[in-house]
């Protein structure tokens, strides 16, 4: 059986979205990251730059293994082999503090992704069953910085940041939340009082906090062109690395 899809350009760019060098740039990162897998034992009946696209179609479309199979010239059972094997090998590496983190402001707010597996998410506000991913931005690069795993759909986005562990990312780094991260230490909307209209100095500050937060809300955007993000079928740990892999593929196509 002979495949259609191969790692060139006109297929690596209208199956992707990412450039042809930026994706050979993610399969330089898959390699060094162990890819090509220890040796000796069975080789892989596709090159590894096949593999990558196998698994960065897969996130993109979010077509069935059975579907992928004759794109690809191998059997159901081989892609669901080389996506088990390469998809934490795709993972975006959360950035460390930065040197100028007094300077840097970040942005951090949660999505929901509908899933298929019951333990993973949980009935949403979104009617779907779903689970809620913490995400940090850079405002300037709109760059992704770092990704929580994911937690049920049905808890609020502060209790899921608390145990989100993304906090350590943010030591010195000034950080804007919505009003939904109330009592986290990030920085958020003034709030309404009861009987006090906010101030006029304060209706600026929050017009001025929105529309630098939207960029968050824009990269979401961007990250769900990605199809595996809109309806999750993998189990397991599997929405977490679809997340992290999504997450690396966003910033390499945005970078310059």
């Amino acid at each position: 059986m002979c495949g259609v899809l191969r790692a060139e350009p006109l297929w690596v760019e209208t199956f992707t979205g990412l450039r042809m060098d930026r994706f050979v740039k993610l399969v330089k990162v898959v390699r060094e990251r162990g890819g090509n897998g220890p040796g000796g034992g069975r080789p892989w009946c596709l090159p590894l730059e096949d593999r990558v696209l196998l698994v960065a179609v897969y996130y993109r479309t979010d077509l069935t293994m059975r579907q992928l199979a004759p794109l690809f010239g191998v059997s159901p059972a081989t892609v669901c082999r080389v996506i088990q094997r390469l998809r934490p090998l795709l993972a975006i590496e959360p950035a460390s503090r930065p040197a100028d983190a007094v300077e840097r402001l970040w942005i951090v707010d949660g999505t929901l992704i509908p899933v298929r597996d019951r333990t993973v998410g949980a009935s949403s506000r979104n009617y779907r069953f779903s689970a809620n991913v913490q995400v940090i931005i850079d405002a300037d690069t709109k760059l992704v910085v770092a990704a929580a795993r994911p937690a049920p759909g049905n808890r609020a986005d502060a209790q899921v940041w608390r145990n989100s562990g993304l906090a350590q990312h943010c030591e010195g780094v000034t950080v804007l939340g919505d009003g939904a991260y109330i009592n986290t230490g990030l920085v958020i909307p003034h709030r309404k009082r009861p009987g006090r209209d906010l101030l006029p100095g304060e209706e600026e500050d929050n017009a001025e906090h929105r529309r630098v937060r939207a960029r968050v809300e824009h990269a979401f955007a961007r990250m769900k062109h990605y199809k595996i993000l809109r309806d999750c079928r993998q189990r397991g740990t599997g929405l977490h690395h679809a997340v992290q892999a999504v997450a690396h593929m966003h910033n390499l196509a945005l970078a310059a």
